[in-house]
């Protein structure tokens, strides 16, 4: 009995003993389950030793951890266990290499593939729903969700779509893998067809730009819940969920992300990718996100400890009667709080029927759109579906004001980036060059084509011939909103021509082929039009029965134009004169060739007129005038082409035209003003023609004196004061100022009986000697 009750006694001791490694064996394990405890799924970190393999304790909590892709570690042995592992046929080497360097310019691409995959989805879950609302009875919300793990390095994009079977999984995940061949792939390499890329999807793959390992877990309503696992090189495995179903319904893709790829591991990032690619999706996208609250949390022990002792100090130097305040027993303190925030609240309205959209719906559209010109309206907008050989859907606005200085030279860097492309809603790229020329920069927009690859590159998809007529049809919309404010909306018209007429000129220059539609829209004021300006079909219908041309004059100010003796006599004969005060007006007019087809148009300050006069009395004034107009071309050859009797002129005894080929007053100062203009160039610049009044007393007077004496020098110092004078009423420079300014002295000494080359007298000054004192030093220096 003694004996008995010693062994238990000789048992206690030794439980008593042991206990603190069970204590010691037991918070290892605990350990064991935390995060940071190694797996066999995660490796060990640097300096990090691993556990025992004999722990057999140990190793059932690690069997029943859960990973960042939702697994334990048993469940991934079972996988494992029971998974079908399939070859890859494709060398998926090479074609990660093509889409790395073929297909997609950035790897942020991944998400928008990813994420318009998962809109498929739930556009057939849908689609399929309206014939059978079972379907939805595994999950009504269509939605997708996006959540970044940091610490696990993963990535997971989750939707309730439609989700796949075994062979849908095996089939949309294999098509590369089953097609792909190494004939596909010299093929793909040697044509880069962007149809045949878009016919084997290979925007999945896309993933492996920024993950090293990618599992997709999916369950559709007509199988049972299955897991898809590759990491790219040579095989994938698929095997049924040892979970059971937990997604009710859809896909979920885990993305391990890559080493240097962490970016993509950001909310910030990811938030920005979403609202850039996919921000007009037409289901919910939700992204995990941690914002910062402020919370209201318990004081510890130590700050309760603390407000005490300041109470009770309080309370000693207070009134005995006075009553103390409660101490506060919380504080607030800033907290980040996870929650799952919307991505893409802004809908699509270009979508919809034009018919349900109202005007603040556009409003609203454009200040999204067009968020660098703050919180104006815009001008006009046109909303359209086109049908035919390519079909899209189009949204474009025309702003009401012009970015400012600083944003129009970046615009003018940036030129094609105000139209976005999307395709099906998935944002594709806004760095198309020539989607819209030069001069329609300013328009802003969406185009989105359903018949457009999503995963080729900028480069290719620029070349693709779908866009070449998707391009043609949206310059002629907007051609056609031009010109449909011209016709019904006056004062808007003249709002958006005070803006942006200098870019209607610019595509009369430019754009040959819609040049008739462009010149439809210019504007002028002029001889008639009491300073309103208007359009040539106005001019047209007041032209006279006789006229045969466009009149126009061109020059640095209306005031300037309305002053031009150039301007005398036709208008007295009572025809119209178009005014052209900008320095591109005459660019963009000399590109007509005819106005609708009947009239040219001409500037009166070029060539011979032909305004109907007698021409007896013409041929009778040029035979009167001929030894003058000889005589003033000898003395001036190397400035005149020609002199003739004017039938322009009623008051200004002579104005100064170009040849009929020559280059107008104005154009030639534009030339002259160039930045790279050749120095030398005035030098090869057309010769002028001096047209002088016959019915002038100075003319008559000037061809008495030559009559009398052709060498009189002052009658040579009247022409040349003659020819400066009519160069500047005619709108040309000065070519000598000095000189000029010279001659205007001299007739003025004449004119005050002096000597006409009289010299002021000049008063002798001593000459200051210069210091011979030279600085020696630096510091004299």
């Amino acid at each position: 009995m003694r004996r008995g009750v010693g062994i238990l006694l000789l048992m206690a001791f030794v439980a008593l003993a042991f206990l603190p490694a069970v204590i010691t064996a037991q918070g290892e394990t605990q350990a064991a389950s935390s995060p940071d405890t190694p797996t066999v799924d995660r490796p060990l970190r640097a300096n990090e030793k691993a556990g025992s393999k004999t722990d057999d304790e140990v190793i059932a909590r690690e069997e029943e951890e859960i990973r960042s892709d939702g697994f334990s570690t048993k469940e991934i042995k079972q996988i494992r266990e029971k998974a079908q592992t399939l070859q890859f046929q494709a060398e998926v080497n090479k074609l990660m290499g093509i889409i790395i360097n073929s297909l997609y310019s950035s790897k942020e691409v991944f998400l928008r593939e990813v994420i318009s995959n998962a809109s498929d989805a739930l556009d057939k879950i849908r689609h399929i729903s309206l014939g059978d609302r079972s379907q939805l009875d595994s999950g009504s919300k269509l939605e997708i969700r996006i959540k970044a793990d940091r610490q696990a390095r993963t990535l997971t994009i989750t939707d309730s779509g439609v989700g796949m079977t075994k062979e849908e999984l095996i089939n949309n995940l294999g098509t590369i893998a089953k097609s792909g061949t190494t004939e596909f792939l010299k093929t793909l390499k040697d044509t880069q067809d962007s149809n045949l890329i878009g016919q084997f999807g290979v925007g999945f793959y896309s993933v492996y730009l920024v993950a090293d390992n990618v599992t997709v877990i999916t369950k559709s309503n007509n199988d049972a819940q299955y897991v898809w696992q590759s990491d790219a090189h040579s095989t994938f495995t698929i095997s049924e969920d040892p979970r059971g179903d937990t997604l009710k319904r859809g896909t979920s893709i885990v993305l391990h992300i890559k080493e240097g790829e962490e970016e993509f591991l950001e909310q910030e990032k990811l938030a920005t990718l979403v609202k850039k690619y996919s921000e007009f999706i037409n289901f919910p996208i939700y992204l995990w996100t941690e914002k910062e609250q402020d919370v209201e949390v318990p004081l510890t022990e130590e700050e309760l400890a603390v407000k005490r002792k300041e109470r009770d100090e309080a309370a000693e130097e207070a009134e005995a009667d006075e009553e103390q305040p409660d101490i506060e027993t919380t504080k607030t303190v800033k907290e980040k709080v996870p929650q799952w925030e919307i991505m893409n609240e802004t809908k699509p309205i270009w979508t919809k029927s034009p018919k349900e959209v109202t005007q603040e719906e556009y409003n609203a559209f454009f200040k999204v759109l067009a968020k660098d010109l703050g919180d104006k309206d815009p001008l006009a907008h046109v909303h359209f579906n086109a049908e035919g050989d390519v079909e899209f859907k189009s949204l474009l606005y025309i702003p009401a004001e012009v970015p400012s200085q600083q944003q129009q030279e970046s615009l003018v860097q940036a030129m094609g980036r105000n139209i976005k492309l999307y395709v099906k809603r998935v944002f594709i790229t806004d760095d198309f060059r020539d989607i819209l020329p030069k001069y329609m920069s300013f328009i802003r927009g969406i185009v989105d084509a359903d018949d457009l690859p999503l995963n080729v590159s900028r480069e290719m998809l620029q070349e693709h011939r779908n866009l070449a007529i998707i391009k043609n049809k949206v310059i002629r919309r907007c051609l056609a909103l031009f010109q449909d404010l011209a016709d019904n909306d006056k004062e808007k018209y003249e709002k958006f021509y005070e803006v942006y007429h200098q870019n209607i000129k610019l595509g009369i220059v430019e754009d040959a082929k819609n040049r008739a539609r462009l010149s439809k829209l210019l504007m002028f004021t002029s001889s008639k039009s009491n300073g309103k300006m208007i359009h040539l079909d106005e001019y047209m219908e007041r032209m006279k029965s006789d006229q045969k041309e466009i009149y126009y004059l061109s020059g640095d100010s209306l005031d300037t134009i309305k002053a031009s003796p150039l301007l005398e006599r036709i208008t007295k004969k009572g025809y119209e004169v178009l005014y052209m005060d900008k320095p591109i007006d005459e660019y963009a007019v000399s590109s007509i060739e005819k106005y609708d087809g009947k009239f040219q148009l001409r500037n009166v300050a070029k060539g011979n007129l032909d305004l109907g006069d007698d021409k007896e009395e013409t041929k009778r004034l040029d035979e009167e005038f001929t030894p003058l107009t000889k005589w003033i071309k000898e003395q001036l050859s190397d400035k005149l082409e020609a002199v003739r009797v004017s039938v322009r002129l009623v008051e200004a005894p002579a104005a100064l035209v170009s040849s009929l080929f020559g280059w107008s007053p104005q154009m030639e100062k534009i030339i002259r003003a160039q930045a790279l203009a050749d120095p030398v160039s005035k030098h090869f610049a057309p010769k002028k023609v001096l047209e002088i009044n016959p019915r002038h007393p100075l003319i008559h007077e000037l061809s008495r004196r030559v009559a009398e004496d052709s060498n009189d020098q002052g009658a040579k110092d009247l022409i040349e004061v003659l020819y400066q004078t009519s160069a500047m009423s005619s709108g040309f420079n000065l070519e000598d100022p000095v000189g000029f300014a010279n001659q205007i002295v001299k007739l003025m000494n004449q004119n005050l009986n002096l000597d006409p080359n009289a010299k002021a007298t000049v008063e002798d000054f001593p000459v200051e000697e210069e210091s011979s004192d030279e600085p020696q030093t630096k510091d004299e220096l």
